[in-house]
């Protein structure tokens, strides 16, 4: 009898363990899930430039809830997930359609030096056939990459690394005639793609005898729009005339790594002059200042003047041969034909001779 119950408590057990789920591990060790990740751009990376982590998981099923993403802390990383929802897809791999979901995460290297972005844990649920849908935890592969500043930032200190920077100012008034005791209010704001506002350029505020500055604290704002975000850091400065005088509302150059070409440019803030009480006029710059020529602009630019240089010459040394002479007398021709047309076909007085009309 004790027999029959340990047999019939063996085959039960053997009945509950094969109608038990697989999990989603053993998915994926059946090759049925999969898990990638990848780093973009994979070099020529600088710090303070923006990465994208991409996530990928695919099934030969369908998911049938969210997928829930634990974002990893990196000493000299800052990862942020700023997109809620993955991007979809449908691939054909090994003759199999599987459906895929592409997630992205922003990366920001704040520093120079080797980094490991370790195994990000991914939180879903997906169909497992007859056996239902199921729900469990996968991790993805680490990633690794290196940022490297160029020397030409190395000796900045402080720049942007985007692909499109902007710096610009302007007044709430007009700044001529001056006097003591009035008050006009300077607007300073920074835009850029592809960071953060708070990875824009602080702007130094000088204290100055005779004109009190009030300085506002800066407003930051974030926005993103089909995985572009942008960054826009604007600061307002208040300043009431004391006394009279000429003052120089300092500008200033902030540094730029262009992360299209891949270069350093520089844009600058142009100094503001003011008089108060002097009946002059003020200088208040508000036009931006274009990125300084680089090498190649440099050699353009030359390479212009040396062929305009070159045409004017050779303008100069064949007008002299050209047959002018014969040109200038068939106008001369045409000009004195013309001239005869304009004459009036009658005489202002019929009979000169006479005295009838007078």
């Amino acid at each position: 009898m004790l027999q029959w119950c340990c047999c019939l408590l063996a085959l039960v057990a053997c009945r509950i363990d094969a109608a038990s789920p697989p999990t989603v591990t053993e998915l994926q060790q059946a090759g049925r899930l999969e898990v990638a990740s990848t780093i973009l751009p994979a070099d020529n990376i600088v710090p303070r430039q923006k990465l994208r982590l991409v996530l990928e998981i695919a099934t030969d099923r369908w998911f049938t809830g969210g997928t829930r993403i634990v974002v990893p802390e990196v000493p000299g990383l800052v990862i942020l997930q700023t997109e809620q929802f993955a991007s979809n897809a449908s691939e054909n791999r090994r003759g199999q359609s599987w459906v895929v979901q592409r997630w992205s995460l922003d990366v920001y290297p704040r520093r120079d030096g080797e980094f490991t972005i370790p195994p990000v844990r991914l939180r879903l649920q997906v169909n497992a056939g007859e056996a239902g849908d199921i729900e469990g935890e996968l991790t993805s592969p680490p990633v690794r990459f290196r940022a490297q500043a160029p020397v030409d930032l190395q000796q900045t200190g402080q720049w942007v690394a985007a692909p499109a920077f902007s710096v610009s100012q302007r007044f709430d008034r007009e700044l001529a005639d001056l006097t003591v005791g009035d008050a006009f209010s300077r607007d300073i704001v920074f835009e850029a793609s592809d960071v953060m506002a708070m990875m824009l350029p602080d702007f130094e505020v000088d204290e100055t005898t005779g004109l009190a500055v009030y300085p506002a604290p800066p407003q930051l704002e974030d926005s993103s729009n089909r995985g572009e975000t942008q960054a826009r850091r604007s600061q307002r400065i208040s300043y009431v005339a004391e006394a009279e005088g000429r003052y120089i509302l300092p500008g200033g150059e902030f540094a730029w790594w262009d992360t299209g070409t891949n270069r350093l440019q520089w844009l600058s803030l142009p100094d503001t002059e003011i008089f108060v009480g002097l009946g002059g006029v003020a200088d208040t710059g508000t036009e931006l200042v274009l990125p300084r020529m680089t090498r190649e602009q440099r050699l353009k630019l030359l390479g212009g003047l040396i062929l305009f240089s070159g045409a004017l010459w050779l303008a100069w040394w064949l007008l002299p041969r050209l047959p002018l002479a014969r040109f200038r007398r068939e106008l001369l021709r045409v000009w004195r034909l013309l001239a005869d047309l304009r004459k009036p076909a009658l005489p202002a007085r019929l009979n000169p001779g006479s005295t009838a009309g007078e």
